[in-house]
């Protein structure tokens, strides 16, 4: 039932978002801050240093910092943690609907929904809209860069569902064709979109190679909130009916057109 598919990707979220919060408190933010650094570095800013008298204040400025630091984090962790449990729940609904049509069997369907997932929701909007590293020039303002970003969800949505059915048509004749024809859709739109969008970040003030480990980190957090979804939705599917819940499965995959 769709309660106990809901309850299962809301807990899977739950995992997968501790585990990101985790991530994000030991690698993302001190990478955000040494990019951050990095940037005032590459721009000439300089600080002078006042002489004598202000201890105090320096110490309490220090006190201050050490605050708001913490502050940020606590509030990026549980960011992440609830972003994580959005996708797990998003994960259930879509699951339950879809699993018929997803190729793969014994859990398999659950990471190609994952994958599809992890495509329309990071890997094609970032085509065009990159995580953008602090002191990032953006070309378009907030409420531009929303709207592009909910149309290339829909356009990844798209390409999920293009490259799934392309799959589910080629591969009964073979296997290996299949993956060559579900590849075809995402290598169209990982080679077309950036040639025919505007470059709408850029890092002027930041070394390209760090720009680069910056999204790749950033990809690859979020593709693993997608892995870690649909490994733990298949654990607890297993513990909670190892029996009942396959044949449910299966009963809908027989009765799938």
């Amino acid at each position: 039932m769709l309660a106990d598919y809901l309850q299962r990707g809301v807990l899977a979220g739950v995992v997968a978002g501790l585990a990101y919060g985790l991530y994000v408190a030991f690698v993302a933010n001190p990478l955000t801050e040494y990019v951050h650094d990095a940037g005032h570095d590459h721009a000439g800013h300089s600080h002078d240093h006042a002489a004598g008298g202000h201890g105090h204040g320096h110490a309490q400025e220090g006190a201050e910092h050490v605050v708001s630091e913490t502050t940020t984090a606590l509030v990026s962790v549980g960011s992440g943690v609830l972003w994580a449990i959005l996708l797990g729940g998003l994960f259930a609904v879509a699951l339950y609907l879809f699993e018929p049509a997803l190729p793969g069997r014994d859990g398999l369907e659950s990471y190609v929904l994952a994958g599809a997932g992890f495509l329309t929701v990071s890997a094609t909007p970032w085509l065009v809209v990159p995580p953008a590293a602090p002191g990032a020039d953006h070309l378009y303002g907030v409420d531009a860069r929303i709207g592009i970003y909910v149309g290339l969800v829909v356009l990844g949505a798209i390409v999920s569902a293009a490259a799934i059915l392309a799959y589910g048509r080629t591969a009964p004749r073979h296997p290996a064709l299949g993956v060559l024809a579900a590849a075809v859709p995402i290598a169209a739109v990982a080679i077309v979109l950036p040639l025919v969008t505007p470059t709408v970040v850029t890092q002027p003030d930041v070394a390209g190679e760090l720009v680069t480990t910056y999204q790749a980190l950033a990809a690859l957090s979020q593709a693993a909130i997608w892995v870690l979804i649909a490994g733990t939705f298949n654990r607890l599917r297993r513990r909670a009916e190892p029996a009942g819940d396959t044949a449910e499965s299966g009963d809908r995959l027989t009765a799938s057109p």
